[in-house]
């Protein structure tokens, strides 16, 4: 039978939103497909989500950025991260096409670790790229010009990068060299979740009171202004995490069981970082965004453009963020009209119309 061996980042959750509505759709496709999860991301976050069989084989395959925070990037431990990380890569590499021989794959995809890339054609498999940027890219903005160890960092990623068969660019993307062959689709976004209808009687809102869902994607967050947040007259939260006792207008998703998909089309607005799948799954449910920017992070830009262009978005300034004064940014996300239709978000189908040739033949 079919089988697809997906190496997916660990750095948050986006890679895996990006990853497993394609592998849904393929699935349709290709009959019998099943896949390999090569993946740090733990298996409940896949377990409501993808539709296909599979079954997962935990391993790191990439570093993408140490973080302190959703919100800030520890650039030398980045960069420690990184030489550790290739001073054992012959090592790496050796295990990585062991594994890849023993599963007997038909195909790899690499969301987006070119130790997978260059494993899967070490091995003598088809390998495709996909996300909407390169682990080269960030890092190029990181690096400091002069420094021989940051270039040498850079040179090792896209050397493997070349490797790729395709490399599949989801929109909003960013420019991606380092591949010999892009090909470019729509937005990824994963089946959009109906409201929970009876959530504001649940939490004895008003008429007038707004829920917002303040969620910052698989890096937690270490400091937040709750009480600050429960002086917002007006407003309610659904927080993605952990709630004080104390708070009174700040509710924790976790603790009411309320899945993030769940929440989002349940919300009146999100408060967050420019991170992918949110930006994405936000504008195709034309929720208002307040969103607090990172300013060193490569695709953060053509993200924020995005949701201005296609959605309704209010920048937070980071202290003001930390300081609870949230207030103006959100009446300012809710005024905010679009500039344009949204696209379609129609990249999970095409970039399974572009896997499905690679196993047209597998199993026969």
């Amino acid at each position: 039978m079919p089988l697809i061996w997906c190496s997916i980042s660990g750095h948050g959750f986006g890679h895996a939103a990006q990853v497993v509505p394609v592998l849904n759709e393929l699935g349709k496709l290709v009959p019998g497909l099943s896949a390999i999860l090569r993946t740090t991301v733990p298996t409940s976050f896949f377990q409501p989500r993808l539709s296909i069989e599979w079954r997962d084989s935990p391993a790191e395959q990439d570093i993408g950025c140490v973080q302190r925070g959703p919100l800030n990037i520890d650039v030398p431990a980045t960069w420690a991260a990184y030489d550790q990380f290739h001073a054992t890569w012959e090592t790496a590499l050796e295990a990585e096409v062991a594994a890849l021989r023993a599963s007997r794959a038909d195909l790899v995809l690499a969301d987006i670790s070119h130790l997978a890339i260059e494993a899967g054609r070490r091995a003598g498999l088809r390998t495709v790229g996909l996300c909407n940027l390169s682990w080269d890219q960030v890092l190029e903005s990181l690096m400091t010009p002069t420094n021989d160890a940051h270039r040498r960092v850079l040179d090792h990623i896209r050397l493997a990068y070349r490797n790729a068969d395709l490399m599949i660019r989801i929109a909003p993307g960013i420019p991606m060299p380092a591949f010999r062959t892009v090909a470019d689709v729509g937005p990824v976004v994963g089946p959009l979740q109906a409201p929970i209808l009876e959530l504001r009687f649940r939490l004895k809102m008003s008429q007038d009171e707004r829920l917002v869902l303040v969620g910052f994607g698989g890096v937690q967050l270490e400091a937040v202004p709750f009480e600050h947040m429960d002086r917002i007259q007006g407003y309610r939260f659904l927080f993605d995490g952990p709630v004080p006792c104390s708070c009174a207008r700040v509710y924790s998703m976790p603790d009411m069981r309320i899945p993030f998909n769940s929440a989002l089309a349940s919300c009146d607005a999100i408060v967050t970082k420019p991170g992918y799948a949110t930006v994405v799954e936000a504008v195709a449910l034309q929720k208002p965004v307040v969103y607090v920017r990172r300013y060193n992070f490569v695709d953060e830009e053509p993200l924020v453009t995005y949701l201005h262009r296609y959605g309704r978005g209010a920048e937070l300034s980071l202290k003001d963020f930390e300081n609870g004064r949230w207030g103006a940014s959100l009446e300012r996300a809710f005024s905010a009209s679009r500039q344009e239709t949204p696209p379609a978000p129609s990249g999970a189908g095409e970039a399974a119309a572009m896997l499905a040739p690679y196993l047209a033949k597998a199993g026969t």
